[in-house]
């Protein structure tokens, strides 16, 4: 994934789209207090060449807001594809031990798909701002 190009992830497809219910981002302050522990959890995304750390928002442009929005789907899909390949583990580890990787990858990978959709349902909602009054001021 940090291969790939920024512009692969410039948009949300069905799996990493904000659902309904995460828009206010209250789901995540309120449920699940994530503002709490988000910022415990180490950040990788500049571990490879060329990464992208996500530890701060370094740049507020409307540009710099779409390019971090990018890398929290790009980061999103990365905990999701690791979380889908732990059932694999059931095929050729003893049931206990493949029910034990199972659960430590749902353990070290959905906090991670958490923080990354929580951050990204407030950039969509600061965007959409930033859009609205841009349309209001040019008319």
């Amino acid at each position: 994934f940090s291969r790939r190009p920024v512009e692969d992830f410039d948009h949300d497809t069905w799996i990493t789209e904000i659902r309904p219910f995460e828009r206010p981002a209250r789901f995540y302050r309120r449920g699940l207090r994530i503002d709490r522990w988000q910022d415990r959890l180490p950040e990788q995304g500049d571990l490879f060449e060329g990464g992208y750390s996500k530890a701060r928002l370094a740049d507020r442009s409307e540009a710099g807001l779409r390019r971090f929005a990018a890398e929290t789907r790009r980061a999103e899909l990365v905990h999701w594809c690791n979380l889908v390949a732990g059932p694999f583990f059931l095929i050729w580890c003893p049931p206990v031990l493949g029910l034990a990787m199972v659960g430590f990858g749902v353990v070290a990978h959905l906090p991670f798909i958490l923080i990354q959709r929580y951050n990204r349902a407030r950039l969509v909602r600061l965007l959409g701002r930033r859009e609205e009054r841009r349309s209001v001021s040019t008319v």
